[in-house]
């Protein structure tokens, strides 16, 4: 099994989490990043998982999400440079999430 990426970039967040379920619901993916833009109006889903599983995922959420994405594409094998990028922006997203939580307590 080789690791890919699957990207999705499509306007607002809620179209976004539509997009991501439809991904999560059609293949064997799991979400490894996300990150919003110009105030959450664009946001990129990233999912990881096989070649085959991300292709169809991102290409069932291009298809059937309720905005039609500004872009998409699958990175099958990402270059060590990329791996990176995508887990910086994992941890900058779990940051905030945990911070958050701590706030909670």
């Amino acid at each position: 099994m080789s690791k890919s990426y699957g990207f999705i970039e499509i306007t607002g967040v809620v179209a976004a989490i539509d997009a991501l379920d439809i991904m999560c619901k059609t293949a064997d993916v799991e979400l490894a990043s996300w990150e919003r833009k110009l105030g959450g109006r664009l946001v990129t889903i990233i999912v990881e998982g096989d070649v085959a599983a991300v292709t169809e995922a991102v290409e069932a959420a291009a298809a059937n999400a309720i905005k039609k994405p500004a872009s998409y594409a699958v990175i099958a094998r990402p270059h060590e440079e990329i791996v990176k990028i995508v887990e910086l922006s994992a941890k900058r997203w779990k940051k905030k999430n945990n911070s958050n939580s701590e706030e909670k307590k």
